[in-house]
């Protein structure tokens, strides 16, 4: 896929996609993912050797090794979304090596995985390809579903299975977030200390955010920027975010009579417009300037337009200046080849010399 096939898919939204010059936080003061990323940015750290090896490991691997871009396929969806509804278009992925398969091919970075699916194909592929173990889960049995995220094991569990990260997901905002915070700074505390890498899911998580009509505040980019911000707080190395699209979620909860966060009116006015690479830079921002490398979420499958939605989403995060895609469901509810073709069509949004920060 080359520059022309991406501008045919971006359609009408390509000349602003493409052309867009950002006038928020200014590319040069951003820590931007290259080829020396890891020197540049995480030498000067607290960060260990190991941790380094680690995230060595994750940058140096599959399509885009060494560009300072990742590339990241999940195997989580199966607790997160339910095993039905992830796998049912596609049966093949209930058996989780099909996924890893899928990852490898794919020219993926690394797999984000369960305990129990690296537990089944760790001595076959532990060696082929990083693993990064999902610490936490919903489990959507509870009824009414809960917005919480409950450990389903230990650091030291991941670490003995070949992993070279460990992932966690805060619902921020939620009644059981700052238990989930406690829980999250004691792992990734200790994830360090065995030299492993950390990946945070920085998800809101409130009925209140979600207003209606078309106004989820829960991808609102001040609301995930703060929550990147609490992320980085708790030392991730790497945030993974949703895709925002809109703005000004502490100025709504703030209406009436409530009073909730505080904010700036200079988070609208300068810090951030409506355009998706400036929604999507303020979250960047929110991530040290770019010293942890923000991650958006590829989404839900929507059919025909995956490809599209999957190369969009791409180019927003690369040129706000973000690192990467976590892209499951739109890659395996389709046949093996064809998300293996997709997975490629990120990369190749990344790999381009001719798609540049804005």
């Amino acid at each position: 896929m080359n520059l022309n096939d991406i501008t045919t898919l971006l359609g009408d939204e390509a000349e602003t996609l493409l052309g867009h010059v950002s006038r928020t936080f200014p590319k040069e003061t951003l820590h931007l993912p290259g080829p020396d990323f890891l020197s540049r940015v995480w030498e000067p750290s607290d960060r260990s050797p190991q941790v380094l090896r680690s995230l060595g490991q994750l940058f140096n691997h599959g399509r885009m090794a060494g560009t300072g871009y990742l590339s990241i396929l999940p195997i989580d969806q199966g607790i997160e979304h339910s095993a039905g509804a992830s796998f049912a278009a596609n049966p093949m992925y209930f058996d989780p090596e099909n996924i890893v398969r899928l990852g490898i091919e794919g020219g993926c970075n690394a797999v984000a995985t369960t305990f129990g699916a690296l537990g089944v194909v760790a001595r076959r592929y532990a060696h082929r390809i990083p693993f990064i173990v999902k610490l936490n889960h919903n489990e959507l049995l509870s009824y009414p579903n809960r917005h919480d995220q409950i450990m389903y094991g230990s650091v030291r569990q991941a670490w003995n299975l070949g992993a070279v990260a460990v992932g966690a997901t805060i619902y921020f905002g939620s009644d059981e977030s700052g238990r989930q915070i406690g829980e999250v700074a004691a792992a990734f505390e200790e994830a360090h200390a065995l030299g492993m890498a950390t990946i945070l899911w920085c998800y809101l998580r409130n009925d209140a955010f979600n207003r209606g009509k078309g106004q989820d505040y829960h991808l609102a980019a001040d609301l995930t920027g703060q929550a990147n911000h609490l992320g980085v707080t708790l030392q991730a190395d790497l945030i993974k975010q949703k895709l925002p699209e809109l703005n000004g979620g502490f100025t709504v909860l703030n209406t009436g009579e409530s009073a909730y966060g505080k904010l700036d009116e200079r988070m609208y006015s300068q810090l951030s417009t409506d355009h998706p690479i400036d929604l999507c830079r303020y979250q960047v921002a929110n991530c040290f300037m770019g010293r942890a490398g923000l991650i958006n979420s590829g989404g839900g499958s929507s059919g025909e337009s995956d490809l599209r939605e999957a190369v969009r989403t791409a180019v927003i995060n690369k040129r706000a200046g973000g690192t990467g895609l976590i892209s499951g469901r739109k890659a395996f509810q389709r046949p093996f080849g064809e998300g293996v073709k997709l997975l490629e069509a990120i990369q190749e949004v990344y790999l381009s010399s001719r798609i540049s920060i804005a």
